[in-house]
């Protein structure tokens, strides 16, 4: 079994920052790509970011330069630096990785059980 565990979010104010962090834990042959996802009051989850294991990194257009992904990959972490927050970042962040399973070699999609950011004064 693989799971995912999120943490860093809470309350800031708009213009602050946070970061979050997400591992993975389990029966893991290999990770391939990671990312963050959110949803927000009302609307569909959305992509936010994602990275592959080379590295390389996309993200949601409402997120560029000011939001950074990075990925540890001996740790099985991913995080996702937050800055200059607005009001309209508020959701629930969800973590979401791609992994191949040691039990079975199985191609698994995982996702952890959210954390809530939100931006307000």
């Amino acid at each position: 079994q693989v799971q995912l565990v999120e943490s860093g979010g809470g309350l800031v104010q708009p213009g602050g920052s946070l970061r979050l962090s997400c591992a993975c834990s389990g029966s893991i042959f290999s990770i391939n790509d990671m990312g963050w996802y959110r949803q927000a009051p009302g609307k569909q989850r959305e992509l936010v970011a994602r990275i592959t294991r080379g590295g390389f990194s996309n993200y949601a257009d409402s997120v560029k330069g000011r939001f950074t992904i990075s990925k540890d990959n001996a740790k099985n972490t991913v995080n996702l630096q937050m800055n200059s927050l607005k009001p309209e970042d508020t959701a629930v962040y969800y973590c979401n990785a791609a992994v191949i399973d040691s039990s079975f070699y199985r191609s698994l999609e995982v996702w952890g059980q959210g954390t809530l950011v939100t931006v307000s004064s």
